[in-house]
Order: C-alpha cells, then structure tokens, then sequence
C-alpha cells in the first residue's frame, strides 16, 4: 500500500492576502470553501506538483508564520528564482550551492520559510 503525503497545512494569518500571494507565485487554487464563519478551507497546489498546501481558517492550532522547511523541487533554479523575483516574491534569496543540490529560500507574507531545490547528483556541484 503507498501512503502518499499530498496536502500540508501552512498557517495565514490573512487568507486572502496569502491567497492572492501563492496565486501570484503560480500556485492554483483548487478549492475556496467558507464552511462556516469559524472555518474556511483553501487548497493551493504548486505547478506541476502532486502536493497541495491548505491555507484558510479554523483548520488547526498552528500559529501563522510558524511552518519552515517546505520545500519545492524544481529543475532549474536560477529560473526558479527569477520567475518569483518577475512575479513580485519579497525576500528571495540568492542561489545558495550545497553538496545536496542548489538552493533559493523565500518567505511567505506571514514568514512561513520555503525552500526551491534543484538537485545535484554528485560530481556536478
């Protein structure tokens, strides 16, 4: 049996704002659902990715901000990171090269950390 991780919550302290921010990067919105007032269920999913994040209220007790490490692999990341920087991403860092793969890290509007990768196989650093 596969068990497949195919959403993660990351906690906005704004939906909208957070919304329109993911939609600008690229993410799609898949799913837009005002439950009640209390709860309001959104699910964003990456281009080309199998793996949606649900942004919204009401969904848990995680405080906005608070989620680092989410990390998208993409094939080039220099494109990558130019693509966020034209599309208006704030605190896009520059190219950062590990033995594991290349790297650009930026923050969210409420400061939930990302990580774009590129891999590199070994001998190619």
């Amino acid at each position: 049996m596969d068990w497949r991780l195919e959403l993660v919550q990351v906690p906005v302290s704004d939906v909208d704002r957070a919304k329109a921010f993911y939609e600008r990067i690229g993410f799609v919105a898949e799913h837009d659902h005002r439950v009640s007032d209390e709860i309001r269920f959104v699910q964003m999913t990456p281009p080309g990715s199998p793996t949606s994040i649900a942004i919204g209220t009401g969904l848990g007790e995680m405080a906005p901000g608070s989620v680092e490490g989410l990390q998208v692999v993409v094939e080039d990341v220099e494109a990558a990171r130019s693509e966020l920087l034209e599309r208006g991403a704030e605190g896009v860092s520059d190219v950062q090269s590990f033995p594991w793969g290349k790297f650009v890290f930026f923050p969210d509007p409420d400061g939930n950390r990302w990580a774009l990768q590129e891999s590199t196989r070994p001998g190619e650093e």
